[in-house]
């Protein structure tokens, strides 16, 4: 009786993540301009006896600096995908570190790209039955047209059973 190959490699393999161009060093330099800039107004107007206007600004601070804490950990998020060719695994780590892996049988599975009116891709999204899954809603539209063309192939190649 002939063996039969088994595949050790995945026919697509693709990390998806959210592009960060901040750096934590560069958040911590914006952070300090924040309140250095914000400071200098606060003791102009704290010379001039209106000091409860220091607290409004000091809460404007605070929220610009929790809004870009939250920025950063979003960055964290991650999407793993994997194509073999019996099934597609798709593991999403939040940005708490928290991983949900899906599988899919990828001949039922069927690739729905979302389009605006200038034709760009908006949103991939995966439906096996009567489930529906959005995969790398964090890219940029250009990012989203090139993996749904690469992965739309993988895809198309583990249905059609060559590979």
């Amino acid at each position: 009786m002939p063996l039969q190959a088994t595949t050790t490699s995945p026919l697509f393999a693709a990390e998806l993540t959210p592009h960060r161009s901040m750096t934590l060093r560069g958040m911590r330099i914006v952070i300090a301009l924040i309140i250095v800039l914000g400071a200098l107004p606060g003791l102009i107007f704290f010379s001039l006896g209106a000091w409860p206007i220091i607290g409004f600004m000091g809460l404007d601070i605070i929220a610009i600096i929790w809004a870009l804490r939250v920025s950063m950990n979003a960055g964290k998020r991650r999407e793993q995908i994997t194509l073999w060719p019996d099934r597609l695994d798709i593991t999403v780590t939040d940005a708490k570190g928290n991983a949900v892996t899906k599988r899919f049988d990828p001949r039922t599975l069927r690739l729905q790209l979302d389009r605006d009116y200038d034709e760009r891709t908006t949103a991939l999204k995966l439906r096996a039955g009567g489930e529906e899954t959005e995969i790398g809603a964090f890219l940029t539209l250009d990012d989203k047209s090139s993996f749904g063309k690469a992965f739309g192939t993988a895809l198309r190649q583990a249905r059609s059973g060559r590979f």
